[in-house]
């Protein structure tokens, strides 16, 4: 069977061809469509990122604090229940137990609630990520900031988690991949991001394999930008003689 791409350009209700492959006048085609899918897994994969990184520095810091024994286990407990479900089970869980518990949260929409699972499940690793790295550096760079006046708060902040991001910055353009690629399960609730774009393409057109290559071609020049910013932004900020720790991806 020869391949169409020209369905690209069909109007999503009649099949009609369009001019220049973009609808008007309200219309929209399968391109139309497909681009709009691919901002909703960007938005989606964007937002989850500045989410798990906010959540996963914070408790991969306190899970290094000095005589912070109750911290350090809040810290532990967050990784081993976040990174230990699987991300399918805790959309699931969000969109409707959630929900269930928290009747205020029966307003939230799908899109929020992936946003939230896909988040705190990379904040998990991210969290081992930021733990390996501070325990990585040499111990005399804490007592460096101490010996000059450094409340640990200060510490932190000007002295370790700068060094420490700037040691496992590979482990986190795999997350910063990961979590572009794991956005795909948003499709379980009803997210029209780019898999659900090809698995409902595919029903109306028959041409799967036309949707799908262009589907995957998309996700691949996404992961390729993300590989190709942050290779950038390590050489610019790398420290020569430290590397990423062994340990920074997690298990």
């Amino acid at each position: 069977m020869a391949w169409d791409w020209q369905m690209f350009c069909e109007d999503t209700l009649d099949r009609t061809v369009r001019e220049g492959c973009f609808g008007t006048d309200g219309d929209i085609t399968y391109l139309d469509w497909m681009l709009s899918a691919w901002g909703w897994t960007v938005s989606v994969s964007l937002l989850a990122l500045v989410l798990a990184l906010a959540a996963g520095v914070v408790i991969g810091t306190i899970r290094t604090l000095p005589d912070s024994k109750w911290a350090v286990r809040f810290g532990n407990a967050w990784v081993e229940v976040f990174r230990n479900i699987p991300l399918l089970v805790q959309i699931f869980l969000w969109y409707h137990v959630v929900p269930a518990i928290f009747p205020a949260m029966k307003s939230v929409s799908g899109f929020v609630l992936v946003v939230l699972a896909l988040g705190f499940f990379t904040s998990a690793r991210i969290a081992e990520q930021v733990r390996s790295g501070i325990q990585a550096l040499p111990r005399g760079q804490r007592y460096a900031g101490m010996a000059v006046g450094f409340t640990t708060w200060q510490t932190y902040r000007h002295v370790l988690l700068p060094n420490a991001f700037r040691i496992i910055i590979p482990p986190l353009t795999s997350e910063t991949m990961n979590i572009f690629k794991n956005s795909s399960v948003a499709f379980a609730v009803s997210v029209t991001e780019l898999t659900m774009f090809a698995m409902q393409a595919q029903e109306e057109t028959g041409r799967g394999i036309e949707i799908y290559l262009a589907v995957t071609g998309l996700y691949i020049v996404s992961a390729f930008a993300i590989n190709r910013i942050m290779t950038f932004i390590e050489k610019r900020v790398r420290v020569p003689g430290l590397t990423a720790p062994s340990a920074a991806g997690g298990h």
